[in-house]
């Protein structure tokens, strides 16, 4: 076994831990990766890193020596893997399933890395490792060479930004170092990984168990004349010190207002550098100003650069907050509002094109739209592939609208501005991780046009106020009875109205869509566009729909004005409603004949708040308009 690195970090603790402390603020960081294949020793290698490195207790020694001989994998020896498998499934079934963190330092660099899961089924934790990553080790088992996940890892490590491959052959000791193994699979993968786009990377020959080129040169690979593991990790060149290159960039967290006579816009430099004295622009708004002061806690600064936390101070009172971009003034980014993007799918439930989710892009955050994929991406062949929605783990390129223009670059150039987060609205779940490709030229050209009749105007003349009587429950329950009720009943008070209901669009403006769950969402998207343009028109609008869940409902109450849209649910339990069963529906739903039918085999979602509910059980169709009108009518 090689010789363990020799650190002299101990020392310095227990002879001056301001010291120690003062010296690792100092080092820079690198935060890296390990992926591969099930069982290619990724925590192996981990592990023997803490250990070489010294950054382990007497006691996690001592327990990691009793964890080894009674569920370790390596004998009586010790098992490095279970410094970092932490999970109790993870050590009984000797693999890794979570992201797993761990820290260490050298005399020259400090690291985070985080040990991601081998198995297909666990790619989101590994998309998630890779976000913060400058480097990934891909770990080969030299006696299986490169393999499906090895393949899959290197092209999502590749997706994500990661511009640093160490490709690292492990296992050495099991092949007996010979170097025609080496080469062989060293072959292999850069024909591989040219046809993905991975230009250059770093192939090192170890083993995690014996420790060979981890942290020493060892005598039993003398065909190998490249530097150690570690050496590589120390000299790397990190994201930090290429962004300080690029033009500046500053998302701006908060706006800094302690008392009446300073006001400042903090966040976190993304890239570039700021001075005093420099001309900046504040997007999307496009306003300009200069640079007066760049303040810290610890006393203003003639400079900072990208990885420092400032507050800037502007010479120019301009609009500025939370989810706004600082940049140079002559080299700003773009702004849009719709675009191409990859998306890495990383919920249970599917996704639903038109449905509306949280986008989370830096210190922005906007309702987004997402169309259907134009292809899912299968990982393993890098081919394309026809797709309707993503599901756990797919990987897709789709396009997508935000309902307000975003500043952004694309994610090859800014992982900070290019890179977002997808979040269930009702959930709160984070449920996709995606980069931004570029804008799409409609964005640029699509401009609103002002009309000089204004939808007040309209409604004055129509002596009413536009609402939206939004009908939802259950097929059966009586909706369009009421809603043809209600509309008959305003039309005798000279109310001026218009009725939507679902099978009718269907007819026409939705006859293209079917009752999967995506054609349900984009079923209601549309006719929430329609219902807006008809209050803008100054009509009371009454749709008469399953409108099966929650979040669509929510989509189309967020169209309108505040106070617009009244949610009428047409409480009956499912039992009434087949009892009903006037269509015939529920019974072929019930024998099969019928697929996605609400209530059966797809799930509905009843409303938690609705302004009106009216329980037919008990309420005639006819109380029921009374009460729906009366309640529209104290609305005005």
């Amino acid at each position: 076994m090689s010789a363990p690195y020799e650190y002299e970090a101990d020392a310095l603790i227990a002879e001056d831990i301001e010291a120690y402390l003062e010296q690792q603020r100092e080092k820079s960081l690198l935060r890296f990766i390990t992926c591969g294949s099930v069982d290619d020793g990724k925590s192996t290698l981990i592990g023997r890193l803490l250990y070489d490195s010294k950054m382990i207790f007497e006691d996690q020694l001592a327990a990691l020596e009793a964890d080894s001989k009674r569920v370790g994998t390596q004998g009586q020896n010790i098992d490095f893997a279970l410094l970092v498998d932490g999970l109790a499934a993870e050590r009984e079934q000797g693999i890794t399933i979570d992201v797993a963190y761990r820290f260490f330092s050298t005399p020259k660099r400090k690291f985070i890395v985080a040990d991601t899961p081998g198995h297909e089924q666990y790619t989101r934790n590994m998309v998630t490792g890779a976000s913060t990553a400058d480097l990934a080790v891909i770990l080969i088992d030299a006696r299986k060479g490169v393999l499906t996940q090895t393949r899959r890892h290197s092209y999502l490590a590749h997706l994500i930004g990661v511009k640093n491959i160490v490709l690292a052959i492990n296992k050495m000791d099991l092949v007996d170092y010979d170097q025609a193994v080496f080469d062989r699979i060293l072959l292999a993968y850069r024909a591989f990984a040219s046809e993905i786009g991975i230009t250059s990377f770093t192939a090192i020959p170890i083993s995690g168990i014996a420790g060979d080129n981890i942290t020493t040169k060892s005598d039993r690979t003398p065909w190998y004349g490249g530097p150690t593991l570690i050496d590589h990790l120390e000299t790397v060149e990190i994201d930090a010190t290429s962004d300080r290159g690029r033009p500046f960039r500053l998302p701006v967290q908060w706006v800094n207002r302690p008392n009446l006579d300073f006001r400042g816009f903090s966040g976190l430099i993304a890239t570039g550098e700021v001075r005093p004295g420099d001309a900046i622009r504040v997007l999307p708004s496009g306003k300009t100003s200069t640079v007066t002061r760049v303040v810290t806690l610890d006393g203003d600064l003639d400079r900072a650069v990208a990885g420092q936390s400032v507050t800037l101070c502007f010479a120019d009172e301009i609009d500025c907050s939370r989810g706004d971009v600082i940049a140079i003034a002559e080299a700003p980014p773009q702004v849009a509002d719709q675009f191409e993007a990859t998306l890495v799918w990383m919920a249970e439930t599917e996704m639903l094109p038109g449905r509306p989710y949280w986008l989370k892009l830096g210190t922005q955050t906007v309702t987004a739209t997402i169309q259907s994929p134009k292809y899912q991406v299968d990982v393993n062949s890098m081919d394309h592939l026809a797709a309707k929605t993503l599901s756990l783990n797919a990987i897709g390129v789709a396009n997508l609208t935000t309902d307000r223009p975003i500043v952004f670059e694309p994610y090859a150039e800014s992982r900070t501005l290019g890179g977002f987060i997808l979040i269930d609205k009702l959930t709160n779940a984070t449920v996709a991780a995606g980069m931004l490709h570029f804008s799409l030229r409609r964005a640029q050209n699509v401009h609103w046009q002002a009309t000089d009749i204004t939808r007040e105007k309209r409604a004055d003349l129509k002596n009413q106020k536009p609402a939206v009587l939004w009908f939802t429950g259950l097929s059966g329950a009586g909706k369009s009875t009421i809603a043809n009720i209600v509309e008959k009943k305003l039309a005798r008070m000279n109310r001026h109205t218009f009725l939507l209901d679902g099978d009718n669009v269907r007819h026409g403006l939705n006859k293209d869509l079917g009752f999967t769950d995506a054609d349900r969402v984009e079923n209601v998207r549309r006719v929430g566009e329609v219902a807006r343009l008809m209050t803008d028109a100054g009509l009371i609008v009454i749709t008469a729909f399953i409108s099966p869940f929650r979040a669509e409902r929510e989509m189309v109450r967020a169209m309108m004005e505040p106070g617009e849209f009244l949610e009428v649910h047409i409480d009956t339990s499912i039992e009434e409603a087949e009892r009903r069963d006037v269509k015939g529906l529920y019974k072929k739903a019930r024998s099969g004949q019928l697929k996605n039918f609400t209530g059966i085999d797809s799930p509905y979602e009843a409303p938690e708040a609705p302004e009106i509910r009216i329980d037919t059980t008990i309420t005639s169709p006819e109380e029921a308009a009374e009460l729906i009108i009366a309640r529209l009518l104290g609305e005005e």
